[in-house]
């Protein structure tokens, strides 16, 4: 059955990773279990580099920065959010995200909540000599529920639980050749969030600059099979910065950069037993305690300081909006070419009237036969405090 969790396992890591040349010796990306926690599940960030920990609040901060819902316009509201991933590969995998937040007040805080569901199409099992054992369909969601508050203000803060399920098999545990048997796996993570955001008065109106800090999906790893063997979670640290400027009383510009730095210790460590390859057998790496694992992947890589910056991932966006209603978006998101290669520009257009909010992006791959070209992603929101003011006002 080894076998089969090996072959699920490269499919999976196909979400996250663009075309690469032959691995050789300096190939060290970061591989995780439930690699989907790492995919922007929103239009409106995906069209700015796939960047959302400091941008202004809105419907989907849930995902990037609970925090940020501090500061929206409206005390409540839903979106849904959908993605067909990979299609220049496959035809039938998909990313379904749903988000909702109610703000009681700057005394009392709020809660937001979300429900992410990725699903890998159908796939055939095989033994390890190649014979079809059965056709499935791999899964994974998360659910999680967040409370934020401002403790200043300019300053907020979050907190996150999250409840993580991996099935990557469907429930068929048949072991062969005296493997071990695959079964579905879960754990629970946590987040933690600030943000920042500061009115600077021009002449032409209103700035604010933002900052936005976020340490992601801390917790437990993942156990697909019961050989003990067990795989991290991509828990993250984010950092960003914007700065919205008004050019007059309708037109905005909105500038943004981000730092994302996982927290997952490298299969080919320093610290590993073996110093010739420095490759973790799967025992060593399966024994890493996760919060061990957290602290180490900053100074675990074999290059050094210089591939401990290769690890970190850079996004930079920009949002033009006319009178807060039309929306147009451009960025840039770039991967070291040893860690992944994902680099790509995004495409981006919104529109938000009354109640309704409407994003689109679409993403332009830059890497060689990047599967990730011409991915595309929607959104649709409402503002549930705007739907019940209107339904009051009919009633007058």
């Amino acid at each position: 059955m080894k076998k089969i969790l090996i072959s699920l396992t490269a499919l999976v890591c196909a979400v996250t990773m663009s075309a690469q040349a032959p691995v050789d010796d300096t190939m060290n990306p970061l591989i995780t279990a439930m690699p989907s926690l790492s995919i922007a599940p929103d239009a409106r960030a995906a069209g700015m580099g796939d960047l959302g920990v400091a941008t202004e609040a809105d419907f989907n901060s849930q995902y990037w920065n609970p925090a940020k819902y501090a500061y929206m316009y409206s005390k409540g509201g839903i979106t849904a959010n959908y993605t067909p991933w990979l299609r220049k590969l496959v035809g039938d995998i998909d990313l379904a995200y749903l988000a909702g937040f109610y703000n009681f007040g700057d005394l009392g805080g709020g809660i937001g909540a979300s429900f992410t569901y990725f699903s890998m199409g159908d796939v055939a099992l095989t033994d390890g000599s190649g014979t079809k054992l059965q056709d499935v369909r791999p899964n994974e969601w998360a659910l999680d529920l967040s409370y934020f508050r401002k403790l200043h203000e300019f300053v907020s803060m979050s907190v996150a639980v999250r409840f993580l399920y991996s099935d990557l098999n469907n429930g068929y545990n048949a072991s062969t050749s005296g493997g071990s048997e695959m079964h579905a796996a879960w754990t629970m993570a946590a987040d933690i969030a600030l943000y920042y955001r500061q009115p600077i008065e021009l002449k032409s109106g209103t700035s604010h600059f933002t900052l936005g800090f976020s340490l992601k999906n801390l917790g437990g790893k993942m156990n697909y099979a019961d050989d003990g063997s067990s795989n991290f979670i991509p828990a993250s640290m984010n950092i960003g910065a914007g700065y919205e400027i008004p050019l007059n009383k309708y037109n905005f510009l909105t500038l943004n950069l981000e730092a994302n730095k996982m927290l997952v210790p490298s299969r080919y460590s320093k610290f590993a037993a073996d110093q010739t390859t420095h490759r973790y057998t799967q025992d060593e790496y399966s024994a890493l305690n996760p919060a061990k694992g957290w602290f180490q992947s900053f100074a675990d890589a074999p290059g050094g300081a210089k591939e401990e910056f290769q690890e970190v991932r850079w996004g930079a966006g920009i949002e033009y909006s006319y009178n807060k209603q039309f929306f147009a978006r451009a960025g840039y998101s770039y991967e070291n070419y040893y860690k992944g290669n994902r680099n790509y520009l995004t495409f981006g257009a919104g529109f938000h009237l009354s109640i309704v909010t409407l994003d689109i992006s679409y993403c332009v791959g830059l890497a060689a036969s990047n599967p990730l070209d011409q991915t595309m992603r929607f959104t649709l929101g409402f503002d549930l405090a705007g739907i019940k003011d209107l339904v009051d006002n009919k009633k007058k």
